[in-house]
C-alpha cells in the first residue's frame, strides 16, 4: 500500500490562483486527460460516515479485480485504517491523507495516479472523505460520481443535502436490511433523489445480505463501457 499525505503548505498551493475552485477543475481535467488515456475508468465514491463506502468498494473490488485491473485511492482524514481493510485485496491502494480536511481534491488525486503503474489497470475506486457537502465542489477527474447514503443516517439526508445528489450519476441506498429497525422508506428516498434528478441511478443494497450488488456491479461496468 502506498501512503500519500498532504502537506500543510501543498493544501493551499492551488489558491495561488484567480479562483480555487476554477483551478481544481482544471487539475480534474488533467487528470481526467491521463486517465482517458490509459483506458481506465475512475469513479468517485461520495457518502457520510458511517454510509458503508468502504464496505461497498470492498465487495466491488472482490467482484472484479479478477477480470480488471482494479486499484483504490482512499481518503481519510488522518487513519489508515479503510485503505488497510481494502489493501487486503491484495490491489494497489493509495492512502490519502487530507490532514483533516474535508475533501479530496484533484491536486491530491493527480499526485497518487503519478505513484501508481497505470499501464495495467482498467478502473480505479476513489473513496472520497466522508462528508455530504464539501466534496460536491471538487471534481477529480473521475468519470462517474457514486453517492452512497444508508438508512442509518435517517429518512431526511436527500432532501438535506440536494446538491451532492445532484451531480452524481449513480446513487446507492445502503443496509436496506436495517430499513425497518430504522423506520425508514427505502421507496421514500428513493423518490427523493428521483425528484432531484428523475433519470439518475437508484440501487438499494445491503452488503450483509448481498442485495442489490450484482446491480450495482452491472451498474459501474456500464460506466466502464461508456454505456
Amino acid at each position: 500500500m502506498i501512503t500519500l499525505e498532504a502537506q500543510p503548505d501543498e493544501i493551499y498551493d492551488i489558491e495561488l490562483e484567480h479562483s480555487l475552485l476554477e483551478a481544481n477543475a482544471k487539475l480534474a481535467k488533467e487528470n481526467r486527460t491521463v486517465l482517458d488515456q490509459h483506458g481506465i475508468t475512475a469513479i468517485d465514491f461520495m457518502g457520510a460516515i458511517g454510509s458503508g463506502k468502504t464496505t461497498l468498494i470492498t465487495k466491488m473490488v472482490e467482484r472484479l479485480k479478477d477480470r480488471l485491473g482494479v486499484a483504490v485511492f482512499n481518503g481519510d482524514a488522518t487513519t489508515s485504517n479503510d485503505a488497510d481493510a481494502i489493501a487486503k485485496q491484495n490491489v494497489p491502494v493509495v492512502q490519502i491523507a487530507t490532514i483533516n480536511g474535508c475533501h479530496l481534491d484533484a491536486n491530491l488525486v493527480g499526485k497518487g495516479l503519478r505513484k501508481i503503474e497505470l499501464e495495467n489497470l482498467k478502473m480505479i475506486f476513489i473513496e472520497n472523505i466522508g462528508n455530504l457537502i464539501c466534496p460536491a465542489e471538487f471534481p477529480l477527474g473521475s468519470k462517474a460520481r457514486v453517492v452512497v447514503v444508508s438508512v442509518t443516517e435517517g429518512p431526511w439526508m436527500v432532501r438535506k443535502h440536494p446538491h451532492m445528489f445532484l451531480g452524481a450519476e449513480i446513487v446507492v441506498i445502503n443496509k436496506i436490511d436495517l430499513a425497518q429497525a430504522m423506520d425508514v422508506s427505502v421507496d421514500q428516498l428513493k423518490n427523493d433523489v428521483h425528484k432531484l434528478k428523475p433519470d439518475i441511478k437508484v440501487i438499494a443494497t445491503s452488503t450483509k445480505t448481498g442485495a442489490g450488488l450484482n446491480e450495482f456491479e452491472k451498474a459501474l461496468l456500464a460506466v466502464s463501457h461508456g454505456k
